[in-house]
């Protein structure tokens, strides 16, 4: 019983350290992934803009729901960006994902930062916490766009 349990863990550990990417038969299927993930976060992200915006009612808990998705999805797009990912498929990942992926991943980095902080403003359930998180948090977003997508 000990031995089983000591050999699913090491092989569990082992599995946990393969690269993300591994997890892809084709550059193609990580392209979607990636483009997905990202899509369902920025649908999540812009019904909180519009609530800040004053395009639709606030909601506090449709508000806390929707940042709670955006933090969660805000850690799942990282993994389609591996070696070989920058062709193929319909990305507009600019080469400069792969060239300079310190910078990219910082700018990732503190977008997931600013995405926990904006799921911890919209549980406080006050439209005022809501708009600066989503500020900020946007800007995250654009700062990203803006050096790392084509248009």
């Amino acid at each position: 019983m000990l031995k089983t349990a000591l050999y699913t863990s090491l092989f569990m550990s082992a599995c946990l350290t393969f690269p993300a990417q591994a997890q892809f038969a084709k550059a193609e299927d990580a392209i979607k992934y990636r483009q997905s993930a990202l899509f369902v976060m920025g649908q999540h992200f812009t019904r909180l803009a519009a609530m800040a915006q004053g395009k639709i009612p606030f909601d506090a808990k449709a508000a806390a729901d929707n940042a709670a998705l955006v933090e969660t999805m805000s850690k799942l797009p990282w993994a389609g960006f591996g070696e070989g990912t920058d062709q193929g498929g319909n990305t507009k990942a600019k080469p400069e994902i792969w060239t300079d992926n310190t910078k990219f991943k910082d700018a990732a980095e503190k977008m997931q930062a600013e995405a926990v902080k904006l799921s911890a403003a919209a549980k406080t359930g006050k439209l005022e916490d809501l708009k600066s998180a989503v500020g900020t948090t946007g800007g995250t977003c654009k700062n990203c766009h803006d050096n790392f997508r084509n248009k």
